[in-house]
């Protein structure tokens, strides 16, 4: 690998981190990255990409867990329900992954990354604010919900190694959860996702350890710098800049 590819890397790395943590999907970044810009098969993009998004995820928890975001209602609860259902998901997705042909690796999450960031959009521009519609759900068809949501963040993340919060955001997001809510309870998660998508990655030697060390301490340090604005942005202005984020991405991933 060249100094240029690995100064860009690192560059792109950073920015992704201060995405994971900002909007929530900025891992994808690292992940599409590692695609377009390295020779490394499929699996070893999602293997390697899972590995850095262990980190950053248990940074990216420990700085919300710090401002008080997992105190809101049911935050908690989200948590540990999207990361247990997750475990299970990402297992499935990793495995999975191993059967895809090499073209298809970003087809299966654009159309949902479009879908989704465009709907998102579309409430803030007709004045759609978030509910707490999760808060008036009866309890035990909130945790099925979460766990289904779960289990299928868990495949999507596992199979494409993108950590988890590129979906888990958005969905929470639009079924009312505050952003930051959102964002720090996605970073719980994506440490459960990443974590058993790494085991399975490492058992049929698909983790790059230097590209993960390359991307992954930027990663680290970028983690820190989007906590830091997520605390100095209108979050009505971070959904709105999820959204246009994930419209823009998804054409990226079919290229």
């Amino acid at each position: 690998m060249s100094a240029e590819l690995a100064v860009l890397l690192a560059v792109i790395a950073l920015l992704a981190g201060i995405g994971i943590t900002a909007i929530g999907p900025g891992g994808i970044f690292v992940t599409v990255a590692l695609f377009t810009l390295t020779p490394i098969s499929a699996p070893e993009v999602a293997g390697t990409a899972s590995a850095t998004f262990i980190a950053t995820g248990l940074l990216g928890s420990a700085v919300y867990l710090r401002s008080g975001e997992f105190a809101y209602g049911h935050a908690r609860e989200l948590a540990l329900l999207l990361s247990a259902t997750s475990i299970a998901g990402a297992l499935v997705g990793s495995r999975a992954n191993l059967l895809l042909p090499e073209r298809v690796f970003g087809y299966l999450l654009a159309a949902f990354v479009a879908s989704v960031g465009g709907l998102i959009v579309y409430r803030e521009a007709v004045g759609l604010k978030p509910s707490d519609r999760l808060e008036e759900v009866p309890d035990r068809q909130r945790r099925l919900l979460i766990g289904t949501i779960g289990f299928g963040i868990g495949v999507l993340g596992g199979m494409l190694g993108v950590g988890g919060p590129v979906v888990a955001v958005p969905i929470l997001v639009v079924l009312g959860v505050p952003m930051l809510v959102a964002v720090a309870v996605a970073q719980v998660q994506s440490v459960f996702i990443s974590g058993f998508a790494t085991v399975g990655y490492v058992a049929v030697d698909a983790v790059s350890f230097p590209l993960v060390l390359l991307v992954g301490v930027p990663q680290l340090v970028g983690v820190l710098l989007g906590w830091l604005v997520a605390q100095r942005v209108d979050p009505e202005r971070l959904r709105v800049l999820l959204g246009a984020v994930l419209v823009l991405v998804a054409p990226v991933l079919v290229l």
